[in-house]
């Protein structure tokens, strides 16, 4: 399992965190109770199995609802 850190662009409201959520959740390796989405600080965090999804895949989920990533972290 891989984590991943993700640092967004300031979030504007609680419902984009459910949004931004929801998306990765959704995604094929990724361990959705390992998802958090921090308001304040706009970071995501979650594992993820690299042999299902890769850190590319998950910004693009996260890009595709309209909220840009800024960087990502991954380690083993």
């Amino acid at each position: 399992m891989s984590k991943a850190v993700i640092s967004l662009e300031p979030l504007g409201c609680p419902s984009c965190m459910q949004k931004i959520e929801n998306a990765v959740k959704g995604l094929n390796g990724v361990e959705k109770e390992t998802v958090k989405v921090l308001f304040n600080s706009s970071k995501v965090k979650t594992e993820f199995d690299e042999n299902m999804v890769n850190i590319t895949e998950i910004e693009k989920a996260i890009e595709d609802l309209g909220y840009p990533v800024i960087k990502s972290k991954v380690r083993a």
